[in-house]
């Protein structure tokens, strides 16, 4: 079968997701609480999809385990003792929960691991240079997400200073220091060779798209700004090297 063939689902997937993030300003209350657990479910099941049919089942499985093994653990460690992020606690918004975690946070950290490891590996060679730079574009990614979810009730910030746009310092250090490492795990496991234009489409997507909704829409300026030079740090030059 054609790649673009065997591809197409997950790129039907990823069309998708856009499609449910486009709707996300626009509704409210509980439905966009639901909106956002089927976004994020959409947006990883597209992540796995495209592993699965660009480099084969056992490395999209063992993609899906590793990803969502860590993004538990490290929200279970981090809601019971506060590292490595800090105190947080979540609300019930987001659906069933486990030790304290819903269940949907831990595939938040499968949908966006492939899209910034794909975009480190497009910017750099080697094996500790893809860990930082996967690292930093993972974690820049929740220079918008914290703002928005906390804005939205999902969890709140027991301490908020020294801080940046009303969070911690300690949840974006410890987010870079996990990521870095998840990287460094992920690179080895996914080989390199295959098809990478669905994560960094869905990665520069991702940045253009939370720049514009927090300009446009959620009426924060500093977010926008803040995430759009922290994300775009990797997007940016990602955007030349594919030009």
């Amino acid at each position: 079968m054609p790649t673009h063939h065997r591809l197409a689902p997950a790129w039907w997937l990823a069309g998708l997701a856009v499609l449910l993030e486009i709707c996300y300003p626009l509704v409210h209350g509980q439905r966009r609480d639901q909106l956002t657990i089927a976004t994020v479910l959409v947006f990883a099941l597209a992540t796995v999809a495209h592993l699965i049919t660009s480099r084969g089942v056992l490395v999209g499985m063992a993609f899906l385990v590793v990803t969502a093994t860590v993004g538990f653990t490290v929200e279970a460690i981090g809601t019971h003792t506060g590292f490595p992020f800090g105190s947080y606690d979540y609300a019930g918004t987001l659906g069933r929960r486990v030790l304290g975690v819903p269940l949907v946070i831990p595939l938040a950290w499968t949908m966006m691991a492939w899209p910034a490891l794909s975009a480190a590996r497009r910017l750099v060679d080697g094996r500790i240079a893809t860990a930082a730079v996967g690292g930093w574009a993972l974690a820049s990614w929740d220079l918008f997400l914290d703002p928005q979810m906390v804005a939205a009730g999902h969890w709140q910030w027991a301490h908020r200073s020294p801080g940046l746009q009303g969070i911690p310092l300690t949840n974006y250090l410890g987010w870079l220091g996990v990521s870095i490492l998840l990287m460094g795990v992920l690179h080895a496991l996914v080989p390199q060779t295959g098809s990478d234009a669905q994560p960094l489409t869905l990665y520069l997507w991702t940045y253009g798209s939370s720049v514009l909704a927090n300009l446009a829409f959620f009426g924060r300026p500093a977010v926008a700004i803040t995430g759009g030079i922290g994300m775009g740090l990797v997007a940016l030059p990602l955007l030349r090297r594919l030009r």
